[in-house]
């Protein structure tokens, strides 16, 4: 699957989330673009949206954010207000990101935050955990036949089968599921990573990771069990403050991540059991049999004069049962490789 340019089935795709990120300067935006760009980022993500187009203006009980979170005591609206990445900004800052080679979506939601992202030509979507329950809206970003990466934070597995089936009735089958714990910060024993080889075998899509856990083990890990895209929240630095700022890697931080991502990859490989130069070369430590004591012509080979030992110069210790008790053709000194010119 492509997203822009970029084969998802080649290499993993690494996608640095800014989110609220941005301390409501865009300079600071465009610092955390090169930022993420030189810490090895692969794509850069923005949230569309506003306090008015996500939620009301409202602080009854129903409004107000109290459910063990980092931002309990706030209302959604003041919450969102300080959050969002103005739109003015989008177009600026995702030609910024073009013009250093990196890859710019976001997270729409609502119809009207689609349109604004379609008028920039975005190469893909991004449905945020809290939106995956938001079948029309599914179906309204899936219809524009771009990739369409869902997190499923919060969903049950049949909530899941109604976003995939949404894309699909839409035509759209570029579908990335990525398992996600929709808890700020996750704790790494709730990751439950097995869980991303299920989504794969039942839906039949390509998997990730969206990761709210501190540190880089949950991501390493991820790419070992088959992720094929793994997000991570991203901040110049942590003293610009904000909603995500406490679960957000800095820049020395998710360079290390990429680097471990980038080196399990490697790691992983393909299944290969060809013998290269080197492993040949090696071989030469391994066992063989060998001449252990001074053998004269016509003498019966013994477990005392034939022994597997290293090196490997000899013939493989799978003939030492069936050379016992053959005789030798020749005289043979202590410490002589065994091989077939030697043996009646």
């Amino acid at each position: 699957m492509l997203i822009d340019n970029f084969d998802i089935n080649k290499k993993v795709f690494v996608i640095a989330e800014m989110s609220a990120n941005h301390g409501h300067d865009i300079n600071i935006a465009k610092e955390t673009i090169k930022a993420a760009k030189e810490a090895g980022a692969d794509a850069i993500k923005l949230q569309t949206y506003t306090a008015d187009t996500i939620t009301i203006d409202c602080n009854n009980e129903y409004f107000q954010v109290n459910q063990g979170t980092i931002w309990d005591g706030r209302t959604l609206y003041d919450l969102y207000r300080e959050a969002y990445t103005p739109w003015e900004w989008h177009g600026e800052l995702m030609d910024y990101a073009k013009e250093l080679g990196l890859i710019c979506f976001s997270s729409p939601f609502d119809k009207t935050a689609v349109d604004l992202l379609e008028s920039l030509n975005v190469p893909a979507y991004k449905i945020a955990s809290f939106e995956i329950t938001d079948i029309p809206l599914i179906e309204y970003v899936a219809s524009k036949r771009k990739p369409i990466i869902i997190s499923t934070g919060i969903a049950t597995l049949g909530e899941i089968d109604e976003a995939v089936q949404a894309c699909k009735r839409a035509g759209n089958e570029q579908i990335i599921l990525l398992k996600c714990t929709s808890a700020y910060p996750a704790k790494i024993e709730d990751a439950n990573l097995l869980t991303m080889k299920n989504l794969r075998e039942t839906f039949n899509v390509e998997v990730g990771l969206s990761d709210h856990t501190l540190g880089v083990t949950v991501p390493i890990v991820s790419v070992a069990l088959g992720a094929k895209v793994i997000e991570k929240h991203f901040i110049l630095d942590k003293s610009i403050g904000g909603p995500d700022a406490s679960f957000s890697l800095n820049r020395e931080e998710f360079k290390e991540m990429v680097i471990a991502v980038r080196n399990a990859e490697k790691a992983l490989g393909k299944v290969d059991y060809d013998l290269t130069d080197k492993k040949k070369n090696s071989r030469a430590f391994s066992r063989s049999l060998f001449v252990v004591k001074d053998v004269k012509a016509g003498e019966e080979f013994t477990e005392k004069n034939i022994r597997s030992i290293r090196p490997g110069y000899g013939l493989a210790p799978k003939f030492y049962d069936s050379i016992l008790g053959k005789i030798s053709k020749k005289d043979i000194e202590k410490g002589i490789p065994l091989n077939w010119e030697l043996i009646e």
